[in-house]
């Protein structure tokens, strides 16, 4: 993508507002160095140096868009604990809107916590209850999102399998925003399937794509256009899904952006280290969504969402990336 055109795009990014639903939570970091191994289990003793949080699940969705200076209202489930209060005040400082959460008094909050040393996960151990929300509850989700959606240029579903999007939450939430003519995409979950139909993008990861197919996921090739069981999983997908777009991240492979009656077009990684993958596709559906709100067309909101995804899976922790280090990625990929 020409330099020019990429800062037309980019310089669109402040002027969208984007509406995220879905499974909101709280990531939770302990960071510290192995010492030694454990005397009572074959395990390894870290030595504690520091914690952080952040936004996670869905909200990390909301925050990668903050980042890239794009305006975003947040919609899901909080408990009423000390960390529902925390997600809610690390959102508020980074000017996400959060009047649109609920709060669930019969669960927590969900919180996600990882053990780091070395630069490397040790374990993770979560919190969290997922059945759906109280009929109540939903509607009181469905209340907020009617009273934000006209604001809205575009609605991203993002689905953690923790309770906030049912089918009918879903279905009532896409149909309203399609009569509106909003952008909506979806990052699906691989236990929890939902149906779906007609969106403007879908971002299932291989193994999320492989699931929803009903197909078995064999090992992925280098040559991702030579990839017959990929290819053969893309085209059920348009054909069950039948989305606009279907942009399958590949890992270390880029992704894939499948549309019908279209070639599958394949998007090679730009990564330059991964120190974590957590959070990366957070990352694509934020700036795929907010890049397709901004004017781009297809192939280049996917060539956007890969270089951001680049970006943060070269980060420690859950990140983000800026408009900045995105110009700074295709500059550097231009020159070689």
């Amino acid at each position: 993508m020409k330099t020019d055109r990429l800062n037309k795009i980019l310089r669109q990014f402040a002027h969208q507002h984007i509406l995220v639903v879905g499974d909101v939570m709280l990531d939770h970091f302990i960071w510290g160095r192995v010492v030694r191994i454990s005397p009572e289990a074959p395990v390894p003793v870290v030595e504690v140096q520091r914690e952080s949080f952040f936004p996670g699940g869905a909200a990390n969705v909301a925050r990668n868009l903050r980042a890239l200076t794009g305006n975003v209202t947040v919609f899901g489930s909080i408990g009423k604990d000390g960390a529902g209060e925390q997600l809610g005040e690390l959102l508020r400082e980074e000017g996400v809107g959060i009047d649109s959460l609920v709060v669930d008094v019969d669960r927590p909050t969900t919180v996600k916590t990882r053990v780091v040393a070395q630069h490397q996960q040790i374990v993770r151990f979560d919190k969290e209850q997922t059945q759906p929300l109280s009929p109540a509850l939903q509607q009181q989700l469905l209340g907020n999102f009617q009273t934000q959606l006209p604001a809205g240029a575009a609605v991203i579903f993002e689905d953690y399998g923790k309770g906030v999007l049912t089918q009918p939450v879903l279905n009532t939430m896409h149909r309203t925003s399609q009569r509106a003519g909003k952008i909506t995409t979806a990052d699906p979950n691989a236990k929890h399937l939902l149906r779906y139909a007609g969106l403007t993008a879908i971002t299932p990861n291989r193994a999320e794509a492989f699931a929803a197919a009903g197909l078995t996921n064999p090992p992925a090739l280098d040559d991702v256009l030579d990839d017959a069981p990929l290819l053969k999983c893309g085209a059920k997908l348009l054909r069950q899904w039948r989305p606009e777009n279907l942009l399958i991240t590949l890992g270390e492979h880029g992704m894939c952006l499948f549309r019908s009656g279209q070639k599958p077009h394949h998007i090679p990684t730009v990564a330059q280290e991964v120190f974590d993958v957590s959070g990366a596709g957070d990352t694509a559906i934020a700036t795929l969504t907010l890049a397709l709100a901004a004017g781009a067309r297809p192939v280049e909101a996917a060539e956007i969402a890969n270089h951001a995804a680049g970006i943060v899976v070269g980060k420690v922790g859950t990140a983000t990336c800026t408009p900045d280090e995105l110009r700074a990625s295709f500059a550097r990929h231009q020159r070689r």
